[in-house]
């Protein structure tokens, strides 16, 4: 049976998809500092997180999910449609991952 992935890794992978969103979002130049804020709070929730929960073990029904919803956003090529994403996107990792987002 492989390894579990942690909260850690997990988040890793989260953020970074989470930086290609909030990159497709600034294209959008009048939403740049409105982008800059999501990005900065939920980088700080999401790391939070990670910092008091990285070395637990995240289920495979909850990695899957957090994994779908990555593969899901990393279709998205509408620029508008990213910045829907990235109130959305953490909110869905936090409840997965059974926390308050």
């Amino acid at each position: 049976m492989p390894d579990q992935p942690t909260v850690l890794a997990v988040i890793g992978d989260v953020l970074e998809a989470y930086d290609a969103l909030a990159e497709l979002g600034e294209e959008v130049e009048d939403e740049w500092s409105y982008i800059a804020d999501l990005r900065t709070a939920w980088a700080a929730r999401l790391g939070a997180i990670a910092e008091e929960r990285g070395s637990e073990p995240v289920r495979a029904d909850v990695d899957g999910a957090i994994r779908s919803a990555v593969e899901e956003i990393g279709r998205i090529e509408d620029p508008h449609r990213a910045i829907d994403w990235l109130s959305t996107f953490p909110q869905v990792v936090c409840l997965a991952l059974g926390e308050r987002p």
